[in-house]
């Protein structure tokens, strides 16, 4: 079955075929740096990560785009606040996403722009679309005239008219349209500022992302990505000034995924109901949050608790506890007769993810095949002494394989785990030497911690109590 993604320009599914062949390029609008990231702001960077690494998975060499907006009016104000030039607030903020969407296993794009270095492109951007008729100037400012885009409204399926009586935008009497807006704006007092040709100024925010993704994935690209919440105005100019300028489709297939919701209202921070990575850092491995974010259809909106991440924290431990045995009885127990029903299901596990993903990256889906895989793991594992090795190593690069696309068994252990090792150690000896009393202390800590010990005749092993 070949890929088919829903495609938000024409809003149905379509077979996935990128204009070049083997060749995916893929842009993704990445975070404005003026404070830590918020869980919401986590699920497209989750998202499109895993679409990106699942279009790897399956042969294709993708060049991955993800900007950093270091400039705009919550960039100032927030530098103001915290008496930071503008510079030194991004350099902090961009140093703390990339701690914690690490953290979240979110792999590193191949690019990163950052719209204060790309100053040059921007204008030479602004300046095409005025020569082309598309943009006018107005004391310093520079607008773009969206009445000469015929097309403008076709990503939010609505009429010029439509747009324009629903429009939510500050008034200003000295545009032409209500809905123009600004490519470049004029400096004001105490604002880090660029030399221009209209005068000294910085970029506005929907200019950058044009101009970044043409500069490194050229005119037109395979897929756009981003919240639900960008699709009016900011994807929609992104759309009009790129064609204008180019006079090409800008973006092939465009992908948002749907808000996270708190109490069932959108995560945000205007709303002040907004909790960040950071914070839920300090209390949940952050692989759980991660497996939260995939646990529902990327269009589909999902809500937030305590109660739904303690869920995801128990299917995920059920995963990495799978996984744990699996490589504990390859090392362990002896080869023993062939076991059909494990080789069955791992193949029909293997062919549901493929099959759930290729239909418009349903990873909630792919969760359930991966889950048929476990069980027929652990009960294979539970009635046999001696197993079988073949179909336990298909089961572990079956595993290896959704964890290349999905990034939430950790294989590596972490201080944490360093830890429990060395105490069933010491427990280990305190039994060796009758030093009984020890060896139940050091049971009853790790079973506080919600670690449990087996011994076995292959030897101790320890696990996540779920």
């Amino acid at each position: 079955m070949a890929l088919v993604v829903y495609n938000d320009l024409t809003r149905k599914k379509e077979e996935f075929i990128p204009s070049k062949q083997g060749k995916v390029s893929f842009y993704v609008c990445g975070p404005t740096v003026y404070d830590y990231f918020h869980i919401g702001n986590a699920r497209p960077f989750v998202l499109f990560d895993v679409f990106r690494r699942y279009l790897e998975s399956s042969g294709y060499d993708v060049l991955y785009v993800q900007n950093f907006t270091d400039i705009d009016d919550k960039m100032i104000k927030r530098a103001n606040e915290m008496q930071l030039t503008v510079a030194e607030l991004a350099e902090q903020f961009i140093a703390a996403y990339y701690e914690d969407a690490d953290a979240l296993g979110v792999k590193r794009a191949n690019i990163y722009p950052r719209a204060t270095h790309e100053i040059d492109e921007i204008i030479n951007f602004v300046k095409i679309l005025i020569e082309k008729g598309h943009a006018y100037t107005i004391e310093g400012d520079v607008y773009f005239e969206v009445s000469t885009f015929q097309e403008y409204g076709k990503l939010s399926k609505q009429s010029l008219d439509d747009l324009q009586s629903g429009a939510r935008i500050d008034i200003d009497k000295r545009k032409k349209n209500p809905l123009d807006f600004v490519l470049w704006k004029a400096s004001k007092p105490g604002e880090p500022l660029w030399e221009s040709p209209w005068g000294k100024g910085r970029p506005g925010w929907h200019i950058e992302c044009s101009a970044m993704s043409t500069k490194y994935l050229g005119d037109s690209i395979d897929i756009h990505g981003g919240g639900s919440d960008l699709i009016f105005p900011h994807h929609e100019n992104e759309i009009a000034q790129s064609e204008c300028a180019s006079g090409k489709q800008f973006v092939k297939y465009w992908l948002h995924n749907a808000y996270l919701m708190i109490d069932k209202e959108k995560m945000s921070k205007s709303l002040g109901n907004f909790m960040t990575v950071r914070d839920i850092r300090k209390k949940y491995n952050p692989l759980i949050l991660r497996y939260f974010l995939l646990s529902a259809h990327y269009r589909s909106p999902i809500n937030f608790s305590a109660e739904g991440l303690d869920q995801a924290q128990k299917a995920l431990e059920r995963i990495d506890n799978c996984y744990g045995d699996l490589n504990f009885a390859l090392e362990t127990r002896k080869t023993g007769a062939k076991d059909q029903i494990l080789t069955d299901a791992i193949k029909s596990a293997d062919v549901g993810v493929t099959a759930t993903m290729n239909d418009d990256f349903n990873t909630a889906g792919a969760l359930g095949n991966i889950f048929d895989a476990v069980r027929a793991i652990n009960v294979h594992l539970s009635k046999h002494t001696d197993v079988d090795v073949s179909a336990l190593q298909d089961a572990k690069e079956f595993l290896n394989k959704v964890n290349d696309i999905f990034g939430f068994i950790q294989r590596n252990k972490d201080n944490n785990e360093n830890e429990i090792d060395e105490l069933i150690k010491e427990r280990n000896l305190a039994r060796k030497t009758s030093n009984f009393a020890r060896s139940d202390e050091i049971r009853d800590l790790l079973l506080s911690r919600g670690i449990i010990i087996e011994d076995t005749p292959q030897g101790t092993r320890w696990k996540k109590q779920i």
